[in-house]
This record gives C-alpha cells, structure tokens and sequence, in this order.
C-alpha cells in the first residue's frame, strides 16, 4: 500500500459535544453564540493554500442553518459527506432513530448542495458492537464509504475488535457491502493512541505529528471548526478532564496545520477510491447486525 493521507472535516459547532446533558439537545443549540464559520475559514483557507481537496462531512443541522456555507464547500471542489443530523451517538439510538435521523440529514444536505452524500461520519465515532445496524442501514441507503469506525476503546465507544486500521471492505450477509475507513492508532509504551485529527492532533507536538504522519502509510485526518476557533467561549460545566479535551492548545492548530500540509500531500475518500481496484481491498464479514 503506497501511503496515503486523507483529509476530512466534521462540520459541527463549537458546542456541539458529546454526552453532555447541557448541550444535548437540538433546541439547547439556541442559547449559544454561533461560531462555525471562524474555524472552517482558516481551515478552507488552509486547504486552498496547498490546493487540498478533502471531505467534509456535514452536520444536517448546519446545512439547515447555513446553506450558503455548506454550497461555498461543494463549490470549492471538496466532497460532501453527512454528520448526522443532530449529533448525537448512534449506541444511543435504535436502528428508526438512526434511519430516520441519516434521511433527514440526507434531505438536508441535498436541499443546500443538490447532491446526495455518499459518505459517512458517526458523531463520535459512536459506531461499536452494539450499533452495527446502521452499517447495515448505510448499506440500504446506498452510502458508498463509512469513516465511523475507532478501531481501538474510547470514552464515545470505539470498537477494537475491528481487525485491520486500513481501509476494507465490510460485507453484510444478504444486505451487500460498503467501504470502511476506520481511524488509524499509533502503538505508545503497548497501548494505542490517536495523533492525526481532533484533540490529539493538538495534543501531540509538532515534531511528533510529522513523524508519526511519516512512519504510516495511512493517515485519516479529522478535523473540526472549533479547534482553530481559540476564542471560542468555555463550557463552564464540563469536567476538568473534558475542558483539557476540548480546549487544549487551540491557539496553536492552525499553524501546526499549515506546517502539515507544507510536508504532506492530502486527498479526499474519493480521490483514493479512484486511485484503486476496490476488490482488492482486505474484505471484513459481518454477520450479526
């Protein structure tokens, strides 16, 4: 496998977060400021600066709310993938909640960009053992590529008993197949960690994200808005864990992007896609969904 990075972009807000009850809730979304335009500027700007094609997955509730924005990405040249509608982990919903939630997104999407996305990012990566169904339901929908799969334990899930960290092939008994992208871990003193999106890329040093971008022949990038927005108002009521999380070092991702992107070439899912016979891609049977 020749190596390659693939550069993707959750499009959320800044108090889109996870499992907490304060922001939880579709109508809570109303008593914060909006910021998503800041941090998906720069990250735009960065990308048109070293002419990065990425995909960009989008957030139903976004495209709703900032059509123009989201038609200014797919204008741009960048794939246009779903998020969901209204965040929230899919090992909390039953299969209608996912269903129904993926379409309405869908809709919403096709409605700001008149395309239909192709491809898909849990929040959270919330996919786990015990969400498997909507593998299952991408399928029935006729998604081309999953990237919800965190082959290692996390606090949203993950699912280490995934088998590979390379892109494969899932195959549902009966249903059909679909793409799988999962997210790539780096082996630190025996246990795995994350270094190539979110908090962990801001976490790790400069240093240490060149080299460890270096050292694998696949890299699955993510990124989001809020973390190039350092000015971004605090969430007083998250826990100290969970506010080192998700405001460590936002002033400096930005730059440390740029320096990345100076050294590395990034492509878009479809990009690789086309690079490659897909039949040849390591097949994953599931059967229990």
């Amino acid at each position: 496998m020749k190596r390659v990075n693939i550069a993707t972009v959750d499009v959320e807000d800044w108090f889109h977060i996870l499992d907490h009850a304060e922001t939880e809730s579709v109508e809570s979304w109303k008593n914060y400021p909006r910021r998503v335009e800041i941090g998906l500027r720069k990250i735009l700007d960065l990308f048109d600066k070293y002419s990065v094609k990425g995909t960009f997955f989008i957030l139903g509730w976004i495209a709703d709310e900032y059509p123009d924005l989201v038609q200014e990405i797919y204008q741009k040249g960048h794939e246009i993938g779903s998020h969901s509608y209204a965040h929230q982990l899919v090992y909390k919903q039953t299969s209608d909640e996912f269903r129904d939630d993926l379409m309405r997104a869908e809709e919403a999407i096709e409605r700001a960009t008149g395309t239909r996305p192709k491809f898909y990012r849990a929040p959270g990566f919330s996919i786990t053992k015990q969400s498997l169904f909507a593998l299952r339901i991408l399928i029935e929908r006729n998604y081309l590529a999953d990237c919800s799969v965190f082959p290692a334990r996390r606090a949203h899930g993950g699912l280490p008993q995934f088998t590979t960290q390379k892109p494969c092939r899932v195959v549902i008994a009966g249903v059909g197949d679909i793409i799988e992208f999962p997210i790539n871990t780096t082996q630190i003193f025996g246990k795995k960690f994350i270094y190539s999106g979110g908090g962990y890329f801001r976490l790790f040093p400069e240093f240490a994200v060149k080299y460890l971008f270096k050292s694998s022949l696949y890299n699955m990038s993510y990124f989001h808005p809020r973390d190039f927005d350092p000015d971004q108002p605090v969430l007083s009521s998250l826990s100290k864990k969970r506010k080192f999380k998700s405001y460590y070092n936002l002033a400096g991702t930005e730059a440390k992007l740029d320096k990345l992107l100076s050294v590395e070439e990034f492509i878009s899912l479809g990009s690789y896609l086309s690079k490659i016979e897909v039949n040849t891609l390591r097949k994953i049977q599931i059967d229990d969904v």
